[in-house]
């Protein structure tokens, strides 16, 4: 018998090559249309809420606002290029993804481990979400894709949440696939969560990251290939 906590909180594997996810997808390769901020609504169970709240308590209000960038990005894509994906438990699992992905992030984080950032928040984020009572299966795919959110790769798969959180990421952090977001969606976006000069201040605690934990996983992006094309984030600069 099948898990219904597969499709229920977006485990279901897909590949990890963009490429390939993309071409699999129909509606992926048409114009993206403009998306209206007005018509997506934040999920807002207790959890929801409780981990929102935690977010904007740990969270530098640089890296809050991305991480809110990147779920309005997310549902866009996931709107336009995977429709079949989105349900009520999906965007939950996919907003808490969110808010926690770059918790390790933080200045006492970044420095409070010899673990990646990504490892270590997604410790940290796993024990948040189980006190806060969110289902195993939803807290281990938060978890999961919060580990994987850099893995990019064109080799293997990974879950819908790590697959969807890939694509709002590299969109936000370095603009790429820039033809899965209507600019007017972009506009919107930063409008409501404006960049805060971002793509100097990610770049910053790459640079970070890197020279603390020289074994870092964020290396295999390119010690100085990653920082250079946050800062030169083209699709973004008109809104830093």
């Amino acid at each position: 018998m099948s898990n219904p906590s597969i499709s229920k909180y977006g485990w279901t594997a897909v590949p990890r090559k963009v490429s390939t996810l993309l071409q699999q997808h129909s509606t992926a390769t048409s114009p993206a249309p403009a998306l209206h901020l007005s018509t997506i609504e934040l999920p807002s169970s207790p959890l929801a809420s409780a981990v929102f709240s935690y977010a904007q308590s740990e969270l530098p209000l640089e890296t809050l606002h991305h991480s809110m960038r990147v779920y309005y990005y997310g549902v866009a894509i996931l709107a336009h290029a995977f429709p079949s994906w989105a349900s009520e438990s999906f965007n939950e699992t996919y907003y808490l993804t969110c808010l926690l992905h770059d918790i390790g992030t933080t200045p006492s984080n970044i420095t409070s481990t010899l673990l990646s950032f990504e490892f270590y928040g997604a410790m940290l984020s796993h024990a948040l979400l189980r006190s806060l009572a969110s289902p195993v299966a939803q807290a281990e795919n938060v978890t999961e894709a919060i580990i994987r959110h850099q893995d990019l790769g064109d080799t293997g798969t990974l879950t819908q949440i790590g697959a969807l959180i890939q694509l709002a990421t590299i969109f936000d952090n370095m603009g790429g696939n820039p033809e899965l977001v209507h600019r007017g969606t972009i506009e919107e976006v930063v409008k409501l969560w404006p960049r805060l000069k971002w793509s100097s201040c990610f770049a910053v605690t790459i640079r970070r990251e890197n020279s603390l934990k020289p074994w870092a996983h964020t290396t295999h992006l390119g010690e100085k290939e990653f920082p250079e094309g946050v800062e030169e984030n083209t699709l973004m600069e008109a809104y830093e």
